[in-house]
């Protein structure tokens, strides 16, 4: 280092910017194709986020669509409420129903909840058994429909014998 001179020594510090500068520029291009993948996902994220965005009427109509469910609550406020929601849904679709008798809890396959079971029976038109299958998931306590039976008037086949059990979770 001491047999150097002041060219040499100038040469290195050229040498050394050089080098510098050489590793800062792959660094910033290294850097910069990294920030255009990134740009490049953005933009098929914003692409994909804009495809499934759907305007407020579009979104109003697929959640009609959704059945609602309310969570249970202890079992005799939950009982009255099923009961009532679905003499209301019987009314709607214009059967005169017997009392809705309320079978035993059972054990459901949900941990921590029971199942309570309402027993549905009467005479209506077969047509009005479809207008309460069509609007039964209306129901927002309702989880499922456990039987449901129909047995047709030999004398009247537009008339029917109903008999439906449903269920909902009970705390």
């Amino acid at each position: 280092m001491k047999k150097l001179g002041e060219r040499d020594i100038r040469a290195l510090k050229i040498g050394a910017v050089c080098v510098v500068a050489i590793l800062v520029f792959l660094f910033a291009t290294s850097l910069r194709d990294r920030w255009a993948k990134v740009r490049e996902e953005s933009a098929k994220v914003r692409v994909q986020l804009e495809a499934i965005s759907v305007d407020t009427t579009r979104q109003a109509g697929l959640m009609s669509i959704v059945p609602v469910f309310e969570m249970p609550v202890i079992e005799e406020k939950q009982k009255f409420l099923f009961r009532d929601k679905l003499n209301e849904q019987l009314k709607k679709a214009g059967i005169q129903s017997k009392p809705l008798q309320v079978l035993s809890t059972g054990r459901s396959p949900q941990a921590g909840y029971r199942l309570l079971r309402l027993k549905c029976s009467t005479k209506c038109r077969f047509i009005q058994v479809l207008d309460l299958l069509a609007r039964l998931n209306d129901n927002p306590y309702l989880v499922g429909i456990e039987e449901m039976r129909i047995q047709c008037d030999p004398k009247n086949r537009q008339e029917v014998e109903l008999n439906l059990t449903v269920s909902t979770f009970v705390k």
